[in-house]
């Protein structure tokens, strides 16, 4: 019989599905844990007699809370409330039925969307709630800012394991590809097949100037599972590849393309807003816990991701 029960939420989404890969994986299975992944479509974690009802019956030990309302930049610009009311209430619901039915240990998903818009680069954890964040999508990262919070005062209050880990951008197989809803990498990438479909332009929003760091699903997904197992601070932890590893839209773009064999023209709008033009974020802290972890190369991962989405294309998010 197994001693340790760990619910993912968001179990379906992008981050979900590679924490399910890899944890079959041989490299990480243990026989000591049932690994339960929740999606939106068992369960609506804004309910709270819902959410109630769900952990009173599946008596978790651990939980990976990675279930959000989460979009694009001008998805995030036109829809504050949305993002701000609907996160709110998931993020409560879950921290609540944890401590209620005796959770040993959270670990939620924030973002470098947390940190405030004015911090100086590279941003580290201990910026998280110096000075308001970017006023495009402050409705999700004030509520993400919100776990940070609730982790602090359940564990002065009942002295609770619930902590949290940043993530920087984030891409991989099982992504939304709704273009006008997504995030930048999968949005480029159903924009290119779309092109490369049709004979026309790729129109890319914005300069292409923008600097970011991204991280393979997968390679995350390892480490949310090391932060389950081995990370022991209520204080959140960044979990991001290196300031050396930064690249521009405009690099991603040419890696896109070149991955996709897209050999028409490419033409940056730069009627659209970059938003950030860098918000570099550090990974020392988890460097010096993890110094021997391993990065995939973003090439190497896009062309995985790329390969993916062609082979599933009828039926992903788009």
């Amino acid at each position: 019989m197994t001693s340790k029960v760990i619910l993912v939420t968001g179990g379906s989404g992008l981050l979900g599905k590679a924490v399910q890969h890899v944890v079959n994986s041989e490299q990480l299975k243990n026989v000591d844990e049932t690994w339960i992944f929740l999606s939106s479509k068992d369960l609506d974690l804004t309910n709270l007699s819902a959410t109630d009802e769900y952990f009173r019956d599946t008596r978790p030990t651990s939980v990976i809370h990675l279930a959000a309302k989460v979009g694009g930049l001008f998805d995030n610009i036109g829809c504050n409330v949305e993002f701000f009311n609907q996160n709110m209430h998931i993020n409560m619901n879950v921290l609540q039925c944890s401590h209620k039915y005796d959770v040993q240990k959270v670990v939620s998903c924030l973002s470098t969307a947390v940190f405030p818009a004015t911090a100086p680069i590279p941003v580290d954890e201990s910026m998280l709630h110096a000075s308001p964040p970017n006023d495009f999508h402050f409705g999700y990262s004030y509520a993400k800012r919100m776990v940070d919070v609730m982790n602090q005062a359940y564990k002065r209050q009942y002295g609770r394991q619930f902590t949290s880990a940043i993530p920087c951008n984030i891409f991989g197989p099982h992504d939304n590809f709704a273009i006008d809803k997504c995030h930048v990498l999968p949005s480029l990438i159903h924009k290119t097949y779309l092109a490369k479909r049709d004979g026309t332009p790729l129109v890319v929003l914005g300069s292409g100037k923008g600097l970011r760091q991204f991280i393979y699903s997968l390679d995350l997904a390892r480490l949310f599972v090391w932060v389950l197992r081995n990370y022991e601070e209520i204080n959140p932890i960044i979990l991001s590849v290196g300031e050396a590893d930064e690249i521009s839209i405009k690099d991603a773009v040419d890696v896109i393309v070149e991955t996709m064999d897209f050999r028409g023209p490419v033409q940056y709008d730069t009627s659209f807003t970059d938003g950030h033009m860098k918000k570099t974020a550090s990974n020392k802290k988890l460097m010096a816990m993890v110094p021997d972890f391993k990065f995939t190369p973003f090439k190497r991962a896009m062309k995985e991701t790329v390969d993916w989405f062609i082979d599933n294309y009828d039926s992903i998010r788009k």
